[in-house]
């Protein structure tokens, strides 16, 4: 059975994907057979696999950081929130039904054999897990059906790692607050905490360290350094960190529409390491001005974003900004948007069952209950393009528009049917495609318009490929994870077992 050690939180967004990841990292350097894993995850930005699979991005670029293929049973339980009650429940990759939280609580329990039995699989195969926990261990309403915190560590007979974001502040508290209201057999399975997101001169923590190991009993066996390391964040908390004005010194403004439900912002990393490009996250109508391109993103709950466009005028500056030249897309959820209509007589997505769309793409859509998960290979003139989709919905287009590209193959079958949409005069388009601006060909070509519709030259693009830029990030992230953390208190953590009496 595979070693294993799981890097808990203090709370969401303390930096424990990336702690993760960074192990994984590490690990993988020292030609382990290393695999992540997260038993349950919430977050609206996900991944196809080459299977058809759907799964939370967070355990993609672990995978990636570990130099393994994305698995669903890295990620067996995926929540995807709908309203502030509700979420569409995905086990192993694919949907099991649309539940509430009370609902879902009381389900739980019929998960736990199954992630148990996923979780061993893995750690069969492998020869070492790393584990990642969600929000916080100390959510002690929620502990008696826990599967992904401790009820997880329990399953795995894993230590753990605590992971506190110093940059919040108040993170002393947060850690002592957090082992202190677990139950003691819990809070014997912390075995090192590791300070996150640090700034300054670490000398100024050490009486700090030293009393809060002396107040908990666990030792501080790292602190890492806020960095400039790039990765994609899969937590909604990220978006805040996003850039909200131009970056001037950048030739090209491109803005993406921050809807209240966006899904897989993910797809705009890719734009955001271009060195000529500027990308914004827009909100409100007035921040909007005329961007050179204009993105609405993917979306869980694309006709309530619809009316929320509306009702915040964001419609009408979308509509002003294509008037005045900005060229605008829409992905996936984005695509429907940018149509004549939205039906959705089954209620699909929400009970809004017939809306207008803004009427920039002669499509209508119809929402119904069968999901499209795939990875899907297209072609656009000459260029093949490759990407993924996520939604629930049938686009039909109208006389006035034409396809955007022909997917050629889904999940590595043949095919041959078309993707999106593109106005007559090109400056409106529309693809059911995730990921699209990865295709760095495809993606420089735009780009290189959009800047000779300024009167400037192309660039000739020598950025890295999206994925040898990732690898250059995952090797960062590892060395500096190396040199800030014990590695000797830590690979004594990795060897221990934790196993509570009865669970042997």
């Amino acid at each position: 059975m595979a070693q294993s050690v799981m890097f808990q939180g203090t709370a969401s967004d303390s930096g424990k994907s990336w702690v993760a990841a960074a192990f994984c990292r590490v690990l993988k350097q020292r030609g382990l057979r290393v695999v992540p894993f997260k038993s349950q995850n919430m977050a609206l930005n996900s991944f196809i696999t080459e299977h058809g699979d759907e799964m939370g991005r967070a355990q993609v670029f672990q995978a990636e950081a570990a130099g393994v293929k994305p698995d669903p049973r890295m990620n067996p339980v995926l929540l995807k929130p709908s309203t502030d009650q509700d979420s569409q429940v995905i086990v192993m990759g694919h949907v099991l039904a649309d539940m509430n939280a009370v609902t879902y609580h009381q389900y739980k329990p019929k998960l736990k054999p199954r992630v148990k039995a996923i979780y061993d699989d893995l750690a069969a195969e492998n020869d070492v897990v790393v584990l990642e926990g969600a929000g916080s261990p100390a959510e002690i309403n929620l502990n008696d059906r826990d599967i992904v915190n401790m009820g997880m560590a329990a399953m795995a007979h894993s230590p753990v790692v605590l992971v506190a974001d110093i940059d919040k502040g108040g993170v002393f508290a947060a850690i002592y607050g957090t082992i202190k209201l677990l139950p003691l057999a819990d809070q014997q399975r912390i075995k090192g905490i590791i300070i996150n997101k640090f700034r300054g001169d670490k000398r100024l923590l050490e009486s700090g360290n030293q009393m809060i190991e002396s107040l908990t009993g666990v030792p501080v066996i790292g602190v890492l350094p806020m960095t400039d390391i790039d990765l994609d964040e899969e937590d909604s908390v990220a978006l805040t960190r996003k850039l909200r004005r131009r970056d001037q010194s950048k030739a090209l403004d491109v803005a993406v529409i921050d809807l209240n439900k966006i899904s897989n912002f993910t797809d705009f990393h890719s734009l955001e390491i271009q060195p000529d490009v500027s990308v914004r996250y827009v909100r409100y109508a007035e921040e909007l001005l005329i961007p050179d391109l204009l993105i609405i993103p993917g979306s869980k709950n694309t006709n309530e974003d619809l009316q929320a466009l509306k009702e915040m005028g964001l419609d009408q500056a979308i509509l002003r900004a294509h008037q005045q030249g900005s060229m605008v897309a829409g992905i996936c959820g984005g695509y429907q948007i940018l149509g004549q209509q939205l039906q959705d007589p089954e209620e699909v997505e929400s009970t809004i069952t017939q809306q207008k769309g803004l009427g920039l793409l002669d499509t209508v859509t119809q929402f119904n209950q069968h999901k499209t998960t795939t990875q899907a290979t297209a072609k656009r003139g000459h260029l093949v393009l490759n990407g993924y989709e996520i939604h629930m919905g049938t686009t039909v287009l109208g006389p006035n528009a034409h396809a955007f590209a022909t997917i050629i193959t889904n999940n590595g079958l043949d095919t041959n049917r078309s993707d999106g949409a593109i106005s007559a005069d090109g400056t409106v388009w529309g693809t059911y495609l995730h990921g699209i601006f990865d295709n760095a060909k495809w993606a420089r070509q735009l780009l290189n318009q959009l800047r000779q519709a300024k009167g400037l030259s192309p660039l000739v693009d020598t950025t890295l490929s999206l994925s040898a830029y990732k690898e250059q990030q995952y090797d960062k992230l590892a060395q500096t994870f190396e040199d800030n953390v014990d590695m000797s208190k830590l690979n004594q953590i990795l060897s221990a077992s934790v196993i509570d009496e009865g669970e042997a």
